[in-house]
């Protein structure tokens, strides 16, 4: 019996080595998965310029904008307002911004002061004048399913450098349309609403009173 049973044993040790080569080779045809997309980042471009023929002003002290915690981070937000999810705020998956919006918008705006005045650091004590800003808002919003702006809202506050003296606050509310309802529209949009806000800011700065 045990003479017999060699043999069978053997033969199922084969077949069992024939079908592990099997799925082994079989494994290695199939398809690899896709490598991940990574997201393609935007900015907002150079500032325009039309704001360097401005009038130039006194030295200013830019601090970082501040911004709410939804735009902490580099996700381009849109919202579907004509679907009644407007308080949804949704991010793109295949695209984001380079930076925080607060980040880009602050950069964008010392390359504007810049062209018009010395612009330092908001703790710096040799401007006379103190500049502060908050972002409100900095998204792609839906009417429609094929209309859509870049709406950008930011308030700002001027006082005198090292003394508790207000010289002026405002609230900007700016929104294009964008040119197509999707990342690229949003960048082109939030661009544009970002260019008006320079040219309407540095209006406003002129019009404020002496810091000293």
């Amino acid at each position: 019996i045990a003479a017999r049973a060699r043999p069978a044993s053997a033969r199922a040790l084969f077949h069992f080595t024939i079908l592990a080569a099997a799925l082994v080779l079989g494994g290695c045809a199939l398809p690899l998965p896709d490598k991940p997309v990574r997201a393609a980042p935007y900015d907002l471009g150079p500032p325009p310029a039309s704001v360097a023929a401005a009038a130039p002003g006194e030295a200013l002290a830019l601090a970082p904008i501040e911004a709410a915690a939804a735009l902490d981070g580099t996700a381009m937000v849109y919202r579907l307002n004509y679907a009644g999810a407007g308080q949804q705020p949704r991010a793109y998956a295949q695209a984001r911004w380079s930076m925080p919006p607060a980040q880009l918008l602050e950069q964008r705006l010392r390359q504007a002061l810049a062209a018009t005045r010395p612009v330092l650091e908001g703790d710096s004590g040799l401007a006379a004048l103190a500049l502060r800003a908050e972002l409100d808002a900095f998204a792609h919003e839906f009417s429609t399913a094929a209309a859509s702006d870049g709406v950008l809202r930011l308030r700002v506050a001027a006082s005198a450098a090292g003394a508790a003296r207000l010289l002026g606050q405002r609230s900007f509310s700016l929104r294009r349309p964008a040119p197509s309802p999707d990342a690229a529209g949003a960048a082109q949009a939030l661009r544009e609403a970002s260019d008006e806000l320079l040219r309407q800011l540095i209006d406003w700065l002129a019009t404020l009173p002496p810091a000293r």
